[in-house]
């Protein structure tokens, strides 16, 4: 079902029957989907259920089909106006961290205020040592991303996204691309965040971190939305068979 109209007006990101299709394969079906301010909400669900679509969808990296979708009151309509003022407030960190090699991290992180807040030099790059210093990483502003460990590489791809003060934060996957070793250094930083009270909406196989960060567990399988609910009903309580297949073979490798 649809948001209902007083969730959907005090929501800061809305879906309603969201439909995406490549090809002739359906994506996503008929997502409806509010989310609050402050709200840290979980997306769990096996590969190819359409979880990194819904964020993508969400922050115009790729358009829908049909229904609607909302940041802030925006709503995504293809302009490119629209397009860039959804973006500025929605932050994104990927699998992959997608860093300028040829920048230091100071610059990687003071690009974009320059560019899309028209910041000056000087308070882009005050802005971006306040953000890696959030995320531990200010002694390492004048390094290149080769001379990082990839869990340090993932800290300033989110000190950057962080550095536009988007008023959402997607994650898609921040653990993946990860050695074992590493994937607590960013998953501390996540939780800081938010216990600061970022509206954070994260795709995850990280069942204990889920558990522990989110107000809500949304479960997705095949492009649907099968069930949702609080940590403690998705994890103690699953009603759909298929979540609780799903839950029983992920939590055998959840560390």
């Amino acid at each position: 079902m649809p948001p209902s109209p007083a969730a959907a007006d005090d929501a800061l990101v809305t879906l309603s029957r969201v439909n995406k299709w490549h090809g002739a394969l359906h994506v996503l079906r008929d997502i409806s989907l509010a989310v609050m301010a402050h709200e840290r909400l979980v997306i769990c669900g096996p590969s190819g259920s359409g979880k990194s679509t819904l964020l993508r969808c969400i922050n115009g990296l790729e358009s829908h089909q049909s229904g609607d979708i909302r940041v802030d009151g925006a709503r995504h309509d293809g302009r490119p106006a629209t397009l860039a003022a959804i973006r500025s407030q929605v932050g994104m960190v990927f699998q992959n961290f997608n860093l300028f090699p040829h920048l230091t991290v100071l610059e990687n992180c003071a690009l974009a205020p320059v560019w899309s807040r028209r910041l000056s030099r000087a308070d882009a790059d005050a802005t971006a040592l306040d953000y890696l210093a959030r995320v531990h990483m200010a002694g390492h502003a004048h390094k290149f991303p080769h001379q990082l460990s990839g869990g340090e590489q993932q800290r300033v791809a989110i000190a950057r996204a962080l550095c536009l003060k988007p008023k959402v934060m997607l994650f898609d996957e921040p653990t993946s691309a990860l050695d074992p070793e590493m994937i607590h250094e960013v998953l501390d930083i996540l939780i800081e965040l938010a216990e600061s009270g970022m509206t954070m909406i994260c795709v995850t196989h990280e069942m204990g971190f889920a558990r522990r960060v989110s107000n809500r567990i949304v479960f997705m399988d095949h492009g649907e939305i099968i069930e949702q609910g609080s940590p403690a009903e998705v994890f103690d309580q699953p009603k759909s068979p298929r979540l609780g297949a799903f839950l029983g073979r992920i939590m055998h490798g959840d560390r």
